[in-house]
């Protein structure tokens, strides 16, 4: 009998533990299911929409819908005016993004230099706070201090006796003025990400380090960069997919201008879809945005992997 008892608790025991794993199962997937249903209707639905006016000649006041076929997509390929706001997208992503991986990493590793733990702290809140702030209120103030007239840079360069600068109507100076402006409103973000990387690096490597006689250059470029190179990819991808998404500064700024010199393609696509009512065209450069961003990514997750831990 005791035999026969036990052969049946070991059975019973592979059935519990399965009746468990699906248990825990059917609840991953109740708790999945309205988040999936989120992206579903706000994320994928839009998608395929757009992909699907991408192909019609559609005028959202009308009431008619033409097909056009690859119509929307050749005429890109003529447009002087998506030519040149696509170039200015990249232009804007390249430097903005390298200024801001430069000036947050240096932050980053002198606040985390610092061994007064309330000090840190503090620099810490202080470079965060102006990414709490909402960026179009941030794009006003801005725009108020490029002020030809009264703004606070020019009236720093006439008490230098210096020449005021028309910061967001010359072509020459209105695309770095935003790229300005959008540096001092994010860099916090990746500050933060940049000293948790750090921190996490274990200090045995440093004390060995300093042990064989490495400066101060030789630990930066051979052990902290080295080993940042995951907090590294995981800035530059999500810094890159932002910027390249940038509107409310150029919108609010500038509106494109001077001779479409700070029109990036968001602001392009936004104008043609709800300035000129050509919804179609604009979800054909909608989805050629799309596939730039996602090869633009893909690029640097091939570019970046690292096969270690430490």
């Amino acid at each position: 009998m005791r035999v026969a008892v036990t052969a049946n608790k070991a059975k019973l025991k592979p059935m519990g533990r399965a009746a468990g794993l699906r248990a825990k199962r059917r609840f991953i997937l109740i708790s999945l299911i309205p988040i999936l249903l989120l992206f579903g209707v706000f994320a994928f639905l839009p998608i395929a929409w757009s992909l699907g006016l991408s192909v019609f000649q559609y005028d959202p006041l009308g009431s008619k819908a033409i097909f056009v076929g690859a119509e929307n997509y050749i005429r890109m390929a003529t447009d002087a005016v998506f030519l040149k706001s696509l170039w200015i997208t990249f232009k804007f992503v390249a430097i903005t993004v390298l200024a801001n991986i430069v000036i947050t990493l240096c932050i980053a590793y002198a606040i985390q230099r610092v061994r007064i733990a309330w000090l840190k702290s503090l620099f810490r809140t202080l470079f965060f706070l102006p990414t709490i702030a909402p960026l179009a209120g941030t794009a006003i103030v801005w725009s108020t201090m490029f002020n030809y007239n009264n703004g606070l840079f020019n009236l720093i360069l006439m008490k230098l006796h210096l020449t005021p600068i028309q910061w967001l109507a010359d072509p020459q100076y209105a695309l770095y003025s935003v790229i300005m402006m959008t540096l001092w409103a994010d860099i916090g973000y990746n500050i933060v990400l940049f000293i948790a990387g750090l921190d996490s690096i274990p200090d045995m490597y440093y004390e060995a380090a300093l042990l064989e006689g490495a400066g101060r250059w030789r630990i930066i470029f051979q052990i902290t960069l080295p080993l940042l190179r995951r907090t590294l990819l995981f800035v530059s991808i999500t810094t890159v997919v932002s910027y390249f998404q940038a509107f409310p500064q150029f919108q609010i700024m500038t509106k494109g201008e001077p001779f479409n010199e700070t029109r990036v393609l968001a602001l392009h696509i936004y104008d043609q879809a709800f300035a000129s009512s050509n919804m179609g065209y604009a979800s054909a450069m909608a989805t050629v945005f799309l596939m730039v961003i996602l090869l633009v990514t893909l690029g640097q997750l091939r570019g970046g992997r690292a096969e270690w831990e430490h």
